[in-house]
């Protein structure tokens, strides 16, 4: 008997993931924010590691450094991100909020903060400490 597609969990956690992401976009788009859910992904991951290299922000993100360069390029006609070029290495630069990006990011974050409260609702910290640690080590299985 072969197994529905719905009871696979990376099929349940990929569902979850892009229904999480819709509903976020819809706020964002309702409130006039001017970017997608990709676009802040990488602007929160700024504010937390500033100046960090193209490169790194990509293996961060879990997204391929042709879709960073992409995305990257539109924050900065945004002036919400800039890029310094590394001294020792022509190829690679620095990536930081720029001041315009620092306040962006802070005045969302209590939207951001609710969207996600909005998704947990009804669970207990222990069942979120469970499920954080289970998803972890399912990272961890298949790196």
């Amino acid at each position: 008997m072969a197994t529905s597609i719905e009871n696979v969990i990376f099929f349940q956690i990929e569902r979850t993931n892009k229904m999480a992401r819709q509903k976020a976009q819809k706020e964002f788009d309702r409130l006039g924010l001017g970017i997608t859910v990709d676009q802040w992904v990488l602007l929160k991951i700024l504010d937390e590691e500033p100046d960090i290299s193209q490169n790194e922000l990509a293996d961060f993100s879990s997204r391929d450094p042709a879709s960073i360069t992409r995305t990257l390029d539109l924050l900065e006609k945004k002036e919400l991100v800039n890029r310094i070029a590394i001294s020792d290495n022509r190829r690679q630069h620095s990536i930081g909020l720029t001041s315009a990006g620092k306040k962006f990011v802070k005045e969302n974050m209590k939207l951001v903060r609710d969207l996600r409260r909005k998704g947990i609702k009804g669970f207990s910290a222990e069942e979120l400490e469970n499920l954080s640690a289970m998803l972890r080590r399912i990272q961890k299985n298949v790196v």
